[in-house]
């Protein structure tokens, strides 16, 4: 098997996890099966048994998703990576793998909205607690922690307030105390941050979003140690299906072969158009991790490679006037995804964050004038003007 630790980022994006049939092809295949033949029954046993390596069921092994799985661990730099069907069903199934009735967990009060309602209505159903803390409070982390705490939970950059976690810090506060610290890096992706080289235990995606890149198709993955992603979290895969498709596992194989040369475009617009705002008079904070107004800023150019492409702002005159900015713009598309080629805008408020109570939203700082964008590929000269029309 090939070290691809030897070779650079675009190569591993391009090259890693790839093992070509008998027919040769240049291209990834996919394999659209739902079981695969035996040589004989006791080659049959063998696997069913673990004695010998193969595929036994897509549910749990598929050549085209496990090509994916070791392309995205090699550009993660983890031993092992678990695909599934969405991002949401990749934290879910990391809990599940985790932890037990009774755990608790500590996490960012700044999360994605459908991850808070995870914590709070789901798994406390099983008895599993969450204590949400500010995510920048180093202080905040250490004093959450219970004698039952078993993981801690974090997403850097939030979403959407592109607030930054030191990673490495909060790594050291989570291992003192015998927890595990799980990152989602869906914001920056291996290509701008690599949260397991700063302490972390557990990565997560939504492949869903930069990945992907072009808004095709659901996906998720889970990256970390032989152990804890390959045995505790794959036997929630294996018996509980939330399984990754092989024709999304192959969309994404095609997206992670150029995600370098997108982020960086990515990053470049974001950079101009969060500067460009600055200037507007309609626009009263801005929150990009590229000004050196953001409170992270520093945190920022030593713990990523570049930027990001997330630019969120409040406007003045709360949720009439950014509803008035959204339905203005004519390219930019009006919907809650992100990570696309094409730029995205929305209004956290009422849409990614509309299931938490109005209290966890104001205690997570999204206003009713707030306003996310997902700066896309296109010109920047049109993004520009595209908000203009509503400012």
């Amino acid at each position: 098997m090939t070290d691809w630790n030897e070779f650079g980022f675009n190569t591993r994006a391009v090259r890693a996890g790839q093992v070509r049939s008998d027919e040769g092809e240049h291209s990834e295949a996919i394999f659209p099966t739902s079981s695969f033949v035996f040589k004989n029954a006791a080659q049959a046993a063998a696997r069913f048994g673990q004695k010998e390596p193969g595929n036994i069921y897509s549910r749990f092994t598929n050549p085209t998703v496990r090509n994916f799985e070791e392309r995205l661990a090699a550009l993660e730099g983890g031993e092992r990576c678990m695909a599934t069907a969405s991002g949401m069903a990749a934290i879910f199934s990391t809990c599940l793998g985790i932890l037990k009735a009774g755990d608790h967990i500590v996490a960012s009060q700044s999360l994605f909205g459908s991850t808070i309602t995870l914590f709070n209505t789901i798994l406390s159903k099983f008895n599993i607690k969450t204590t949400f803390v500010n995510l920048s409070e180093l202080d905040s982390w250490q004093a959450a922690i219970q004698p039952n705490t078993k993981l801690l939970f974090l997403e850097t950059p939030s979403n959407p307030l592109t607030e930054v976690a030191d990673i490495q810090a909060i790594a050291e506060i989570a291992h003192a105390q015998n927890c595990l610290l799980a990152v989602d890096n869906c914001f920056c992706t291996p290509a701008l941050q690599t949260p397991l080289s700063l302490g972390a235990d557990i990565v997560i995606h939504s492949a869903t979003k930069f990945l992907d890149g072009q808004g095709r198709c659901m996906g998720g993955a889970v990256i970390g140690s032989e152990k804890i992603v390959g045995k505790d979290i794959f036997s929630i895969l294996r018996s509980g299906g939330p399984t990754m498709s092989p024709f999304n596992a192959w969309i994404f194989l095609k997206g992670l072969e150029t995600l370098d040369l997108r982020m960086q475009k990515h990053c470049d617009n974001a950079e101009a158009l969060a500067q460009w705002l600055e200037k507007q008079e309609a626009v009263e904070r801005i929150y990009y991790p590229g000004l050196p107004s953001h409170p992270q800023h520093q945190l920022v150019k030593k713990q990523q490679k570049r930027f990001g492409s997330i630019v969120s702002f409040e406007i003045k005159g709360g949720k009439e006037a950014a509803w008035r900015v959204i339905d203005s713009t004519k390219i930019m598309s009006i919907t809650a995804n992100l990570g696309d080629t094409k730029t995205t805008i929305t209004h956290p408020a009422s849409t990614t964050h509309t299931r938490i109570t109005p209290e966890q939203r104001r205690a997570a700082g999204i206003n009713e004038g707030l306003i996310r964008i997902s700066v896309g590929l296109e010109d920047i000269q049109d993004l520009q003007a595209d908000l203009l029309r509503g400012l």
